[in-house]
């Protein structure tokens, strides 16, 4: 009898191997060869991203992989999988100490830490990943690092992430 989770394990790991590449060996090829060709991926808040492997690889390469605090983590909160698609609800803190395209473009760095919560929608086809969908509270974001004030806005900062991870 064969086991009815061995899909859903397939796409996970494929994940959890392309999320490593990313955030761990910080290298674009081997993030791309996760990925179809007409991949894409869409950082919503910032609309960052690319579409198809060479702007992906130059995304990856020139914007994402290589503006990674060194003191990056990722702490699991929730994980959905179902036969194409897997939903990642995590928790995130890092040192806002080097460039961010992707989270703060055009924003130099603060030397702020920062704590948010990010919900990841990646669909999977072929037995590699066809997009990400990355969402996280931007006002927070900016909150934090010091470039929105809370004063007469509905906005927070890192409790918020804190709120997620902590209930």
């Amino acid at each position: 009898m064969s086991d009815p989770t061995a899909p859903q394990q397939r796409l996970i790991d494929l994940w959890e191997r392309h999320v490593a590449y990313e955030f761990e060996e910080h290298d674009e090829n081997k993030t791309v060869e996760t990925m179809v060709d007409d991949a894409y991926v869409n950082h919503v808040p910032t609309m960052i991203g690319g579409q198809g492997r060479e702007p992906l690889r130059s995304f990856y390469g020139k914007h994402f992989v290589n503006q990674v605090p060194a003191d990056w983590t990722i702490t699991p909160v929730s994980r959905t999988v179902g036969a194409d698609r897997l939903v990642d609800e995590m928790f995130t803190e890092f040192t806002h100490d080097i460039a961010m395209d992707w989270l703060l473009p055009s924003i130099p760095p603060t030397g702020k830490k920062v704590r948010i919560a990010v919900v990841a929608i990646v669909g999977f086809r072929d037995g590699k990943i066809a997009h990400e969908h990355i969402y996280w509270d931007q006002a927070s974001v900016l909150v934090q690092v010091g470039l929105l004030s809370r004063e007469g806005l509905p906005v927070v900062g890192g409790e918020a992430a804190d709120k997620v991870l902590n209930g």
